[in-house]
């Protein structure tokens, strides 16, 4: 007698063909080595850990291979694999090689290289922090490459909770993240912007067109002044500065303001 199985593919064949079709997985597989010769290579089980955390969130690492049990995987990675070869040793050691590397460099290459294959614009790119509240004691044994859990500025109106801060570099066009960066609860805007607009100094250089950083007005400050008049840049100048208050009144007295609509002129 002939056994048949079922399995599903759901929504699954999108996501693996999405990560195909702009090859990804090799992407990461030519700068990720893979010293120990695995049937699944990094790239391959980065792919496997980004199906997986589309429903399968809340379970353990060592469940994985559980999730998969029911997928088809020759199907979706085009060769013969095993679920239990997608166990938390091989996974394991595939977040280590990606925090060797560098998550947040491995994070911008792939969206550079997604860009540029889309042709996408981001000759306009946007900065911005967040905060994310945590509860718990979040105890930590090194402080070694690990961001710090502590009370700031809580943009989420929780001042009673630590939190953690989230950098972001997105494109007017589409909105993709092109950056990002892991900060402590207590990190300052203005010194984020202004580390930010270094590293962004050489990028801009080697560019061929104009490129603009547009940020909030934390982004105008006197600590940065340097790294702005080699950047052009768009940003609400703050009030705490006389001449913004001039400007405006300036600007009121010329008159010569035009129209959009019945409602709003500049």
């Amino acid at each position: 007698m002939r056994i048949l199985q079922t399995k599903r593919l759901d929504h699954l064949g999108l996501v693996m063909g999405t990560l195909k079709e702009f090859n990804i997985i090799n992407f990461i597989d030519k700068r990720l080595s893979n010293p120990q010769k695995h049937n699944i290579t990094t790239g391959e089980a980065v792919a496997a850990m980004i199906i997986n955390g589309l429903g399968f969130v809340s379970k353990p690492l060592s469940l994985t291979p559980q999730f998969f049990e029911t997928k088809p995987l020759d199907l979706l990675f085009g060769r013969p694999i095993q679920a239990e070869e997608l166990n938390r040793h091989r996974l394991g050691r595939a977040l280590d090689e990606l925090h060797q590397y560098g998550c947040e460099l491995l994070f911008s290459q792939i969206a550079t290289h997604l860009c540029s294959q889309i042709n996408l614009d981001y000759s306009f790119t946007s900065l911005d922090t967040t905060s994310f509240t945590l509860s718990g004691a979040y105890q930590q044994d090194t402080d070694e490459y690990e961001i710090k859990l502590t009370h700031g500025y809580s943009k989420d109106h929780r001042p009673d909770l630590k939190q953690a801060m989230l950098e972001l570099v997105t494109s007017q066009d589409g909105g993709i993240p092109l950056m990002m960066r892991c900060l402590d609860g207590n990190a300052s805007d203005s010194k984020v912007f202004q580390t930010r607009c270094q590293h962004l100094l050489e990028s801009f250089k080697q560019s061929e067109g104009p490129r603009y950083l547009v940020a909030d007005s934390k982004l105008y400050h006197q600590d940065n002044k340097n790294n702005l008049a080699h950047i052009k840049f768009i940003t609400r100048i703050p009030k705490t500065y006389q001449e913004e208050g001039k400007a405006i009144q300036a600007s009121i007295a010329s008159r010569e303001w035009i129209a959009i609509d019945e409602q709003n002129k500049y």
